[in-house]
Parts: structure tokens; C-alpha cells; sequence
């Protein structure tokens, strides 16, 4: 396997932020990172997986599927562990982890508190016999939300980031949410995105924009 390529489509899958075509290619990436034992891509696992599942793409048992080997399997339940306790730690609540987390095993629920103590401590710890750094781990993870925000923060003021996102949290579900925001920052979509976009977001934004609507909305709670 070339981690070159392999690099390329971790890319596309959020490390760094950018788009994807398939959900193939996001289980298949993932698998592969897996086995690669690159401790590079060890560490950008839990941004690939974050948008993986975020954009509905991932798929645990597509995954294993592409891992033929028992010892991969067990590599990437423990990077899975991994990047939920990364979560954790970052207080990312993420609606779809805690079903990630509901069929460990207590062997790796020991491993996810292990792995939470480790990030707290800022201590170096072990996945698959392979040691990581906990600060490399952190640093790679907030570096792709850091850049995430300074996309939105260059359009909006604090305040009005806040309100924004508060107010489409009462419109629109975390996806539509999600396709609202990239097409206010200009980023790209995929052709499913496009025409989820237009087939459903589309026709809410038209609605929000009919000045008539905004007229009757402020009248009622006058």
C-alpha cells in the first residue's frame, strides 16, 4: 500500500477539511489507515471518522469487511476507542458516538478510560503495541477544528456566529445545518450533497427568505 495515495483520500475525508464522492471511499480509507501502521494517519483517524459518520458515509461493518487480518480488526475497534475518548476530552457531544460506544466489550471500555486518562495526563500510550503521542494527537485534532472555525468566524462576528447557530439548530437537522453553513462559506459538495441541497435545504432557505413570512413571523411575537 503507498501512503501517498492513501494520504490523498484521507484528505478528501477531512484530513485536512474537504469533500467526498462515496461512502465506499470512506470506509475503504479508513480501513486502509487502519493497516497501514502509519502513525501519521493514526493520528488524523478520529477527524476522518468524525466526517465519515457526520456526512453519513461510515459504516463499522464495511469497515471490518475491508480488514481481512484478526489483528487489523482489533487496531481499529482501538482507534475507534481512541477517537471517542478524544472526543470526550475535546466535550464534543456528538449525537451518533454514544452508539459507537454502546457495544464495547468492558475490555475496551477500560481502554477508552485509559485512553481519557492518557490525553488528560498529556501521556504517551499504546494502540496495537504501537506507542502514540498524546500531544501530537490533540495538537492534529484541534488544528482541523481551529481551521473549520476560522472559516465561519471570517464571515460573522462572535455574536452573530452564536446566534446563527443557535437559530439553524431550530430550523434545519444537523445535516441540512451542515450543507447551510458549507454553501455560506463557498465550500465544495459533493453531487449527493448538491442535490440533497436543493431537493430540501433549498426550500427551507427560500421560505426564511420570503419577506412576507419574516413580516407574520415578527408580528407574532410582537
Amino acid at each position: 500500500m503507498k501512503n501517498g495515495s492513501l494520504l490523498k483520500r484521507a484528505a478528501v475525508l477531512g484530513f485536512p477539511l474537504l469533500g467526498v464522492e462515496e461512502d465506499r471511499n470512506a470506509n475503504l480509507t479508513l480501513s486502509d489507515m487502519v493497516k497501514s501502521q502509519d502513525l501519521r494517519l493514526w493520528e488524523g483517524f478520529p477527524v476522518v471518522l468524525a466526517n465519515s459518520v457526520e456526512k453519513g458515509l461510515f459504516d463499522s461493518d464495511k469497515v471490518n469487511r475491508y480488514l481481512k487480518k484478526p489483528f487489523d480488526k482489533s487496531c481499529f475497534s482501538s482507534l475507534t476507542v481512541l477517537s471517542l475518548a478524544l472526543y470526550k476530552f475535546f466535550n464534543l457531544r456528538f449525537a451518533w458516538a454514544d452508539k459507537l460506544h454502546k457495544p464495547f466489550s468492558a475490555a475496551r471500555k477500560k481502554e477508552f478510560s485509559g485512553f481519557l486518562n492518557s490525553l488528560k495526563n498529556n501521556s504517551d500510550f499504546q494502540v496495537a503495541g504501537r506507542q502514540m503521542s498524546a500531544g501530537s494527537l490533540k495538537s492534529v485534532f484541534n488544528n482541523y477544528f481551529n481551521q473549520s472555525q476560522a472559516r465561519l468566524k471570517e464571515l460573522l462576528s462572535v455574536g452573530d456566529e452564536l446566534s446563527l447557530e443557535y437559530s439553524l439548530s431550530q430550523v434545519f437537522s444537523p445535516k441540512q445545518k451542515e450543507l447551510f453553513l458549507k454553501r455560506l462559506k463557498r465550500e465544495k459538495l459533493t453531487k449527493t450533497e448538491k442535490e440533497y441541497f436543493s431537493r430540501v435545504v433549498k426550500k427551507k432557505v427560500l421560505a426564511l427568505a420570503n419577506p412576507e413570512l419574516h413580516r407574520l413571523s415578527q408580528k407574532l411575537l410582537e
